[in-house]
Order: C-alpha cells, then sequence, then structure tokens
C-alpha cells in the first residue's frame, strides 16, 4: 500500500487518508457509464446493474437520472456518486465523479476535474483513443492528474495489445506499464494475466454480475496454467508478457502519482470482468486526497478547518420538489451536518442542516463527510459554481473555467405571457452551468449560449419537463461572446459606441457578442484598455 506521504507532506488522519475521489474520462460508447455501474455493484451500493438503454421494466441505469439521458442511453450531466471498497487489509471510501461522456457537455467535465485527484481513462480495444477522449486527457494534463487506464470491450474483436499501448503512448505522450495482460480476444477471450500480483483472472460469460474466478500462481511456469488455458493462447501469453516486461516501463508509484506513466488494465465492463482489478489499483496506487489551489494560500487535506468549494449546481434533481443542489468538495476538516459555514462571497453565515451524500439519483442525509468528499447542499440559488465555504477563512478556490460559448440563439417562451417564467428558468440554468444567457443591452428577450448544438435540446427539454414552458430558439446575427473587462472608463467607452453588441451574463459582468473575428479585432484595435477574454474565472470573493 501507498502510505508514505509525499516529500514535505503531512500524513492525513485514517478517515481522509482512505478516501479516492476520481472521475471517469472517455469517447462517448467507450463503456463508461457500464464501468460506473460496475463499480457500484462491487462497491455493494447496488444489487443490479442496470442497463443503459433499458427496456420496459428494466432497471435505468443508476447514475443517469435526466430523462434525456435515459431516453438516449447517453450522459449529459456529471453525478457523483459514494461507496465503500475492501481489499484484503484495508477499506476504501470511494468517490466516483461520471462525467458527461458528450462533447457538448465538456464544460461541465473541464470543472468537474477540478474537484477530482485522479481520473480513470475508459478506452475501447476496437477504437483506440478517439477525439473526446484525447481533449479530456489534456485537460487531466493540465491539472496534473494522476490516471490508470481501463481498456475495455475485450470480449469483443478488438486491436493487438502492443498497438493499442503504442497509440496511448504516441497519441497522449504519456508511458504505460500494463497491470495486466490480456488471453485471446473477441470470442476467444478468456480473461487476464495480472502482471502485478502473478494472478490469473478468468472471465465467466454465463453471469454478467459474478465476479471473476481468481487463481493464484506462482509466474508463468506455473502448470496450472496448461489445465486452464489452451496451449495456442498460453504461448501467445508467455510470449507477449516476456516482450512486455523487456519493452514497456514497471509500475512506479512516484511516476504515476506525477502523472507521467498511466498503468493500464485490460477487460469487458459489461460481463464484470476485470473491473475489481481496476478498483483495487485505485484503492492501491490512487492518490488520497490532495491540497487544492486557492488565493491567497493553497489548503491541505490535513488541515482541522472545514473549507469546501461548489464545482456544480444540479437544478430539480427531484423536479416535484424544485430543488437546486451544490455540489461541494470538501478540501480540509470533519464536515458535521448542522455546522455553519460562511459563505465567502456574500460573508454570510450557513447552517448547512440537510447535507446530502449521492449514490447516483438516490441520496442520504450525511451526518458527517471529510476531505475529499463530495456533499450535496441543497439551496434555493445562494450557492454558485465556484462558491467558497469555510469556517469564517477568506479563501476564493481557483482554476475552476467559465468558457466563451461557441453557438449562441435567441430563446421565446412559445406564450409571451410567460416571459417572467422564461427569465426565471433562464437564471435559473445560468447558475448552474448548463448555459451562458446574455441579456443584451438593446431589445427585448435573451440571447443563450452553449457550447454544443445538443444543449438546446437539453434545455429546451428542461425547461418544459421542468417549468411546463415551452420555448423556441432561433438563429441570431451573433456567433460567439467575450467577456470584457478594463477601467470603468475604459468600458464605457466601448459600451457606449458599440450599444448593439453588448449584453449582460448573469452575473451583471459586461459582454461584447461578437459576429466575427474582425469585431473583436477592432475593438482590440481602437480600445486597447479593454481586454477581450474567452474564458471567465469562476471565482468568488
Amino acid at each position: 500500500m501507498l502510505e508514505t506521504p509525499a516529500p514535505n507532506r503531512p500524513t492525513l488522519p485514517p478517515e481522509i487518508a482512505r478516501r479516492r475521489t476520481f472521475a471517469i474520462i472517455s469517447h462517448p460508447d467507450a463503456g463508461k457509464t457500464t464501468l460506473t455501474e460496475k463499480f457500484l455493484l462491487y462497491g455493494g451500493a447496488i444489487q443490479m446493474a442496470g442497463q443503459v438503454r433499458a427496456k420496459g421494466e428494466a432497471r435505468r441505469t443508476r447514475s443517469d437520472f435526466m430523462k434525456m439521458e435515459q431516453d438516449r442511453g447517453i450522459s449529459v450531466s456529471a453525478s457523483a456518486m459514494s461507496f465503500d471498497f475492501a481489499t484484503a487489509d484495508r477499506a476504501f471510501r470511494f468517490n466516483l465523479v461520471d462525467t458527461p461522456g458528450h462533447s457538448d457537455f465538456s464544460e461541465d467535465t473541464y470543472r468537474t476535474l477540478t474537484a477530482v485527484d485522479a481520473a480513470v481513462m475508459v478506452i475501447d480495444g476496437a477504437k483506440g483513443i478517439e477525439s473526446q477522449t484525447q481533449k479530456l486527457f489534456e485537460v487531466c494534463r493540465m491539472r496534473d492528474l494522476p490516471i490508470l487506464t481501463f481498456c475495455n470491450k475485450m470480449d469483443r474483436e478488438s486491436r493487438d495489445t502492443f498497438d493499442i499501448i503504442d497509440e496511448i503512448q504516441e497519441n497522449l505522450a504519456i508511458d504505460v506499464t500494463p497491470a495486466s495482460w490480456p488471453i485471446g480476444v473477441g470470442r476467444e477471450f478468456i480473461g487476464c494475466y495480472d502482471l502485478l500480483h502473478d494472478r490469473l483472472e478468468l472471465m465467466d460469460r454465463a453471469d454478467r454480475n459474478r465476479v471473476a474466478e481468481t487463481v493464484r500462481i506462482s509466474g508463468l511456469d506455473d502448470p496450472q496454467l496448461e489445465a486452464r488455458i489452451p496451449a495456442d493462447l498460453l504461448a501467445k501469453l508467455r510470449e507477449e508478457v516476456e516482450m512486455a516486461r523487456e519493452l514497456l516501463p514497471p509500475m512506479d508509484a512516484a511516476r504515476f502519482l506525477e502523472g507521467s506513466l498511466t498503468p493500464i488494465w485490460f477487460g469487458s465492463a459489461i460481463n464484470s470482468f476485470g473491473v475489481q482489478e481496476l478498483m483495487a489499483g485505485i484503492a492501491e496506487f490512487g492518490p488520497e486526497p490532495q491540497p487544492q489551489r486557492a488565493e491567497p494560500r493553497q489548503v491541505g487535506a490535513d488541515e482541522t478547518s472545514v473549507t469546501g468549494f461548489v464545482f456544480k449546481v444540479q437544478a430539480n434533481m427531484d423536479p416535484k420538489h424544485r430543488d437546486r443542489v451544490a455540489f461541494v468538495r470538501l478540501a480540509s476538516g470533519h464536515f458535521e451536518r448542522g455546522m455553519k459555514l460562511t459563505h465567502v462571497r456574500t460573508r454570510k453565515p450557513m447552517s448547512v442542516s440537510n447535507p446530502v451524500l449521492f449514490l447516483a439519483a438516490d441520496r442520504e442525509l450525511a451526518e458527517e463527510a471529510w476531505a475529499g468528499d463530495i456533499i450535496g447542499i441543497p439551496n434555493h440559488g445562494q450557492l454558485r459554481i465556484g462558491d467558497a465555504l469555510t469556517e469564517g477563512e477568506t479563501l476564493r478556490f481557483t482554476g475552476i473555467p467559465s468558457f466563451a460559448p461557441e453557438l449562441l440563439q435567441t430563446v421565446r417562451a412559445g406564450d409571451p405571457m410567460k416571459a417572467k417564467h422564461l427569465e426565471k428558468a433562464l437564471m435559473q440554468f445560468a447558475e448552474e452551468g448548463a448555459a451562458k444567457v446574455f441579456k443584451p443591452a438593446i431589445g427585448s428577450g435573451f440571447i443563450v449560449g452553449v457550447v454544443g448544438q445538443l444543449q438546446f435540446e437539453v434545455l429546451a427539454s428542461r425547461i418544459e419537463l421542468e417549468y411546463g414552458l415551452p420555448v423556441r430558439f432561433d438563429t441570431t446575427q451573433f456567433k460567439s461572446a467575450r467577456w470584457l473587462s478594463g477601467s470603468k472608463a475604459a468600458l464605457d467607452g466601448v459600451i457606449a459606441k458599440n450599444p448593439q453588441h453588448i449584453a449582460h451574463d448573469n452575473d451583471g459582468d459586461p459582454v461584447f457578442l461578437t459576429r466575427l473575428q474582425w469585431d473583436i479585432d477592432r475593438i482590440e484595435r481602437d480600445h486597447p484598455d479593454v481586454r477581450l477574454s474567452a474564458t471567465k474565472e469562476m471565482m468568488t470573493g
């Protein structure tokens, strides 16, 4: 076990040291949601894994609670789940954040990655590294997140194992060390050889929810192998493992934690195979809760006072109660229900009396939580993305971005009498981070900005479902938006000369709406004291 703290880093209290907080990243359809299901199954959190595209009365996937996700079989919002996982000698608490797989929701994923200490990268054995995987990997690299890799769907026709590893090393510029090695592929796939512990893992195709059979052996010359693996597959396994051990680096915990080496496990999530070994790897090698970046100082997980930050807001998880839940990553301390915390942005005390822990769409009251945990705080709009909660200290957690939208459309309610209802719905989605909402300086109505087209469909669907309000999105002359910053006099000058391009976001900050790159170049040339920015730091203070 990795008990040794990093140099100059204090030993964490046992409750904090046993926590592993991580996200799962992948290209759509690589099997991320199925893997999440099996994590919950092995953690004892659910008795039966649901199917993503469930039919009839079959259980819906637990981690996709929005109606559209269930209908389409895609994940479009990040959900958090806490569950226990025990190895032979230690009990762990896993905090798993399932990120949206669809590229139109990459901003939600980016923010989610600010709240975790490691990532599990899921790739498809036939397709290898795909575009969205690459983008998400780059985000992990910017945050120096350690990455564990799971190569899924080995029970289908997949590529040569060395080819898969080479592609990861070349495309992502990271060294790969095999934690397990597949035996056969497609219909011939019978299991894996565990290189870290010299064990044979055999897959049971008959029962998808059964744990694989494990046989402890003493190396690849153990006679037990011949009784269990066909001769041709065994010869190939011995040859490939010998090559892998010569050509590929061994597991090095320090290099993994600094983000320059990723261990890879092979398996089939749908058949529950390889998942338990991956979970044991997260427990054994995954980082303990890490220090969090903040101003004016970094916050260590070992500190006794409670601090945390909001990285996601989800509205109407329970449409009957019109609730909003702020997802808070605890950065330090031991939180207890009923504590009074300072909401740094408003400087007001906040009594946290109904905090929740998530099991996908289910939740239970959190009597306590520790650094590394993710808790939900139900509220009526006080908490926004980027907000800090402390026991009095004025801290601002950094690195939670908001990106300029790439698609802009106007929005109108089907019933003009319900314009006020629409404004309320839009403000709620803006604070949740589901879209950017801009109020033009001239004229009425709103302009909604998103990263991908699918977000407009999700918004229209949610406004109708949650507010009973049919809406219409229409094209606008504007193509993108930039936040304006500078002295008051400089900003007033730009606003006075370009009123038709000016809008304000839901925080009241001025925004310049652009039709062409030429608009941006003109402002930068004519108003050198004003800065146009494509990102806005969601910090409070």
